[in-house]
């Protein structure tokens, strides 16, 4: 199949065109695809449910939302800062320590957006005995642990994932999109954590993202499914066995809930709620829509 075209029409035009590539995956196996599942790109947040895996594999102390928040790209607002907090006290580990930058107004490392992964990388460095300074670098042993489970998910050597570094200053890893869905599928099932990282999703999508988010709108209108967004126009989830990874050819994630609702629903799940997207003007009147 072609990649899914998402249109951005304003009245009745169509301003922008949106390619989608997509790909399921369900007992190592491609169920479904729409066009290039070996597209290659880096994961970016989307990995942060299996950056969480060690974490969980490591401390027996957290719960739901610990994992749930180290999970997660927040959007800084007071439950979700919350939870960070907690997971610092948990480490134990101070504010000044994450090494994600800061963000906000005032700028905080703790509202920028990846804070709950960092403090989650702290809470690592303690339970494992190791220097916590420069953690997000790619010699330490969190980013060694950090290739070791992608690998691990994705079913691949390590030799064979490229890296970079992403926006927080840690490593982001390259994968397939193929392999991105395998990893997805795998998730709940990996040993020693991967349940609990998933439950802790299940248990709080909106501390994943927000009410508006992609991701956690998928988390709310499929009982049981993960899901995770990613910069530059990258979403994986996984539900029902079934692992999925999408990727906007442009890097434009405004797309994707459209362009997910129209893969899944073609596996017979309804994302109805996700199909089209509504844009409106500085004067919240109705201009326009994204859509399939």
């Amino acid at each position: 199949m072609e990649p899914i075209r998402v249109s951005v029409s304003r009245g009745r035009v169509v301003e922008a065109i949106h390619r989608v590539h997509a790909v399921a995956v369900q007992d190592g196996a491609v169920i479904a695809e729409a066009g290039e599942s070996g597209l290659v790109a880096f994961m970016r947040s989307s990995s942060k449910p299996l950056q969480a895996i060690p974490l969980a594999r490591a401390r027996a102390d957290l719960d739901d939302r610990d994992l749930a928040i180290a999970s997660a790209s927040h959007l800084a607002d007071e439950e979700q800062l919350a939870a960070v907090r907690a997971l610092l006290a948990k480490a134990p580990a101070a504010e000044s320590e994450l090494e994600c930058g800061p963000a906000g107004d005032p700028p905080s490392p703790l509202q920028h957006n990846c804070s709950g992964k960092h403090a989650g990388m702290l809470a690592l460095c303690r339970a494992r005995g190791w220097r916590s300074e420069g953690y997000r670098l790619e010699g330490h042993r969190v980013q060694r642990e950090m290739l070791a489970i992608h690998a691990e998910a994705a079913e691949v050597d390590v030799d064979e994932i490229r890296t970079g570094i992403d926006g927080c200053g840690v490593l982001t890893f390259a994968l397939s999109l193929e392999r991105m869905a395998r990893a997805f599928s795998r998730l709940a099932q990996l040993e020693g954590g991967g349940d609990r990282v998933a439950a802790g999703m299940r248990a709080h999508p909106v501390l994943i993202r927000g009410p508006l988010a992609g991701d956690t709108r998928l988390m709310q209108a499929l009982p049981g499914w993960i899901a995770k967004g990613g910069a530059e126009g990258l979403l994986c989830a996984a539900g029902d066995g079934i692992g999925v990874a999408l990727k906007a050819e442009d890097g434009n994630g405004r797309g994707l809930g459209p362009a997910a609702a129209s893969f899944l629903g073609q596996l017979g799940f309804d994302l109805s709620d996700l199909a089209v997207i509504p844009m409106e003007n500085s004067r919240g009147e109705p201009v326009g829509e994204i859509s399939v």
